[in-house]
């Protein structure tokens, strides 16, 4: 059915998008910003969070595109329409916010724009 193809292949490109946006954000975000807290008085523990916080939206988006893969591959049709709305609110979240932040000029808001209409066709858009 080709509503499974599209959910799987919105699935793809969450996993894809998750992908590079843990390397740049690794790069450009959490290795300055470890730099620069490293001789404040900023305790220790606190320092050791900033990567898993600012990885969280990585792992959604990986973890999200898997979840769509294998909804779309058949497994647990019964939570087809829950899984797909939740991953889709997390992805409508992120293009929103990185539109916003960037003024639409970033890849990654198009990318997501483009794994939620693939969502949305492959549950909506059923017989």
């Amino acid at each position: 059915m080709w509503q499974d193809s599209a959910l799987m292949l919105g699935g793809a490109v969450g996993v894809i998008v998750g992908m590079f946006h843990g390397s740049v954000v690794e790069r450009v975000m959490v290795r300055p910003i470890g730099a620069a807290l490293a001789g404040t008085d900023i305790r220790i523990s606190a320092r050791r969070l900033v990567s898993p916080i600012m990885h969280v939206s990585t792992v959604v988006y990986i973890l999200g595109g898997l979840a769509l893969i294998a909804i779309g591959a058949g497994w647990a049709p019964h939570l087809r329409t829950a899984v797909a709305l939740t991953i889709s609110g997390f992805y409508l979240h992120a293009m929103v916010m990185n539109s916003w932040a960037t003024r639409g000029r970033h890849p990654g808001w198009m990318l997501m724009a483009v794994a939620l209409v693939l969502i949305q066709a492959g549950v909506w858009l059923q017989n």
